[in-house]
């Protein structure tokens, strides 16, 4: 870690600045309703959504072979076929998977607390939003939550030639806001990319939120500081440069 102050922060989205898994839920709920109500089915509702629960988490998605809805559609698809046998479904599936989004796309909103936070924030650093995930998938939430007016610049793994955590897209990050790595630190929920990343591009540092408490596996990257909540941010800044000042 550089002697310099920060001068910039890179944001995650997901499960970091809004509640996407709370929201995913809130949509398999829907669905459940939905196949319990006009479909009549029963314990089978809730074995399909999780299924799809599991296909989500496993999805390889390559844009230049297939669209989001189509493969996320066909996780509907599949899930019902293996659930309930007989003949594919895809109509229901369609039903099923515009119902799941819709339901999510509205329960993904900014807190108030956090919107606040940014806008303090950003009257002292420079702040990126930095997303892994599929274009329109990324861009549709960037809407529903409607955060673009909280940062400098905002950057989509998907829309980029590599994700998080390869180094390039922390580079091209450094490159917008005409900073140096030294100057950054990245805050997220996801070890693997948004730590990961940040140690492998030698942000200032790293800040992973915790909010459950759990401990990592061993082989896991290892951040420089862990909150467990994002509001915890601001005075935590102020800690990293309070070092700064006493190191000069």
């Amino acid at each position: 870690m550089g002697l310099s102050r920060v001068r910039a922060v890179f944001f995650d989205l997901d499960n970091t600045l809004i509640d996407t898994a709370g929201a995913s839920k809130r949509g398999m709920l829907e669905v459940i309703k939905l196949l319990k109500s006009k479909y009549h089915y029963k314990e089978e509702a809730e074995l399909i959504c999780d299924k799809v629960q599991v296909k989500l988490s496993k999805e390889c998605f390559h844009p230049y072979s297939t669209c989001i809805t189509d493969l996320r559609t066909s996780h509907w698809e599949e899930a019902i076929q293996e659930t309930k046998g007989g003949a594919d479904n895809r109509k229901l599936a369609e039903e099923c998977y515009f119902l799941w989004k819709s339901t999510r796309l509205q329960h993904m909103t900014l807190e108030e607390d956090i919107k606040a936070m940014l806008t303090e924030l950003r009257k002292e650093v420079r702040l990126l939003l930095l997303t892994n995930g599929d274009r329109q998938t990324q861009r549709e939430k960037i809407e529903a939550c409607a955060c673009q007016s909280y940062f400098d610049a905002i950057v989509v793994g998907g829309e980029q030639k590599e994700e998080k955590p390869a180094p390039s897209i922390f580079y091209h990050c450094c490159d917008l806001l005409g900073v140096q790595p030294g100057d950054c630190v990245m805050v997220g929920d996801t070890l693997e990319t948004d730590i990961q990343g940040g140690l492998n591009a030698g942000l200032k540092a790293t800040v992973w939120i915790n909010k459950s408490g759990i401990v990592p596996v061993t082989s896991s990257p290892i951040p420089h500081y862990i909150v467990s909540s994002v509001l915890e941010l601001p005075a935590l800044l102020q800690n990293i440069d309070g070092k700064v000042s006493m190191s000069v």
